[in-house]
């Protein structure tokens, strides 16, 4: 299946900067909407779906700020970096306030923001894939209860797992047949992503692969660098 662009909703009023960075983005993949003033940044918002919208801050007719406040009151998860080329504390403090998640001063290395962009809209949607509230799934022929914590294979009599245990295997199932990210787990279970906790999550897997060997469609996969893929191969 055809991957769809994440749609970027650009306002900024310098005509020639705001080309270029629209170019910029395009060229990596995003699908751009550019708006030269506030105003017009608002009614683009409107009249349709972003996944994220980067405002300046300095702007005629209507500032990022209140730009940031009207679309705040619309849609209260759609990320929102601001570009400034004031770097007082002040501003920064504002932005945030109104809803920023997060800053760049003005001139800025593209890359850092491409990779900001990317970490954002990552981290919303693994947020909305683990802030799901299902408990139960069906792996292969396992079935599994994270809230009771129980793996049951087939008829047989149900393994009792341990809180990481169930949790862990609770992310691996949202994320079945793709990759579920290492920091992820990290700091949604241990709440903190370093080289001992990390360890930790290797030991909580290798136990988790002794439970699923039993059926030969279930495997989880080691993605190296990246995390972890639980796959679940369809029965021929």
């Amino acid at each position: 299946m055809e991957e769809i662009n994440k749609k970027i909703l650009l306002v900024e009023d310098d005509p020639n900067f705001g080309t270029v960075l629209k170019d910029y983005l395009m060229m990596n993949d995003y699908d751009v909407v550019h708006a030269k003033n506030g105003m017009e940044g608002f009614e683009k918002f409107k009249k349709d779906d972003y996944d994220l919208c980067i405002l300046d801050v300095m702007m005629p007719y209507k500032d990022g700020f209140t730009l940031a406040k009207e679309i705040r009151e619309k849609n209260t998860d759609v990320p929102i970096i601001f570009l400034t080329a004031k770097a007082m504390k002040e501003d920064v403090l504002k932005g945030y306030k109104v809803g920023a998640d997060d800053y760049l001063n003005k001139p800025f290395d593209s890359e850092v923001l491409l990779m900001k962009i990317k970490a954002i809209i990552n981290r919303k949607a693994t947020d909305s894939v683990t802030d799901s509230k299902q408990f139960e799934f069906e792996i292969g022929d396992f079935h599994l209860n994270s809230k009771l914590r129980f793996l049951k294979y087939k008829g047989g009599t149900p393994e009792k797992l341990s809180p990481k245990e169930g949790e862990l295997l609770r992310l691996l199932a949202l994320h079945e047949n793709d990759l579920m990210p290492r920091e992820l787990a990290l700091t949604k279970i241990w709440r903190d992503d370093n080289y001992f906790t990390s360890r930790s999550m290797d030991v909580y897997i290798a136990k988790l692969r002794k439970y699923l060997k039993v059926d030969e469609n279930v495997e989880i996969l080691n993605i190296h660098g990246e995390g972890f893929r639980l796959v679940v191969n369809q029965k021929a």
